[in-house]
């Protein structure tokens, strides 16, 4: 009898321990239905949004102060040219950083983009690709590259693509398709 008392007293710690995560939980999910908390915005959509509200001078200060690395003084800068909340322009800046946006002046047209990426677009910002496996390391600086076009290179080498990878690289760069062939070898992992 003596030996069964401690394993029933950690079962009931365990039940208790459980019931009181599980009414928590539904505590918490009660609290957010009550408070009609939408469900975050998508980054991209909010990084388009805050570019629109910059001018051209401030956007470019902006990227330069993103590409130093001087996260602070970037959100200062947005939070004084739109007068938007302290936690709106952190937001902001860090969609900015994570989803690079090109200027776009208020009276220009939008123009759709076409998938095959023909003329490739110049964006304000120079953006750093850098592979390396083992001693090697290659490093693509380019202002004709982003987050999504890189993506793309990269998905192209790691399925197989790899002439495919190269030639979309020298597309949205300066380099020749040799250093592309040696750039795109160090990403097919």
């Amino acid at each position: 009898m003596e030996s069964l008392v401690i394993p029933v007293i950690i079962l009931a710690v365990v039940a208790a321990s459980v019931a009181l995560a599980a009414r928590a939980v539904s505590r918490r999910q009660a609290a957010v239905k009550q408070s009609g908390t939408a469900p975050a915005p998508d980054p991209v959509e909010v990084a388009r949004l805050a570019a629109a509200k910059l001018s051209e001078d401030q956007h470019r200060r902006l990227y330069a102060l993103i590409a130093q690395g001087q996260a602070m003084a970037a959100i200062k800068l947005y939070y004084e040219a739109t007068g938007e909340g302290l936690r709106a322009s952190r937001d902001a800046v860090g969609a900015l950083a994570a989803h690079p946006q090109a200027y776009r002046s208020p009276a220009a047209e939008v123009v759709a983009e076409s998938d095959d990426d023909d003329t490739p677009q110049r964006f304000p910002y120079r953006y750093r690709a850098i592979a390396s496996k083992g001693d090697v390391t290659r490093e693509v600086s380019s202002n004709m590259l982003n987050d999504e076009i890189y993506g793309r290179i990269r998905t192209l080498a790691r399925s197989g693509d790899t002439e495919g990878a190269a030639t979309a690289l020298t597309r949205h760069s300066d380099i020749s398709l040799k250093q592309a062939r040696e750039f795109i070898a160090l990403l097919d992992d």
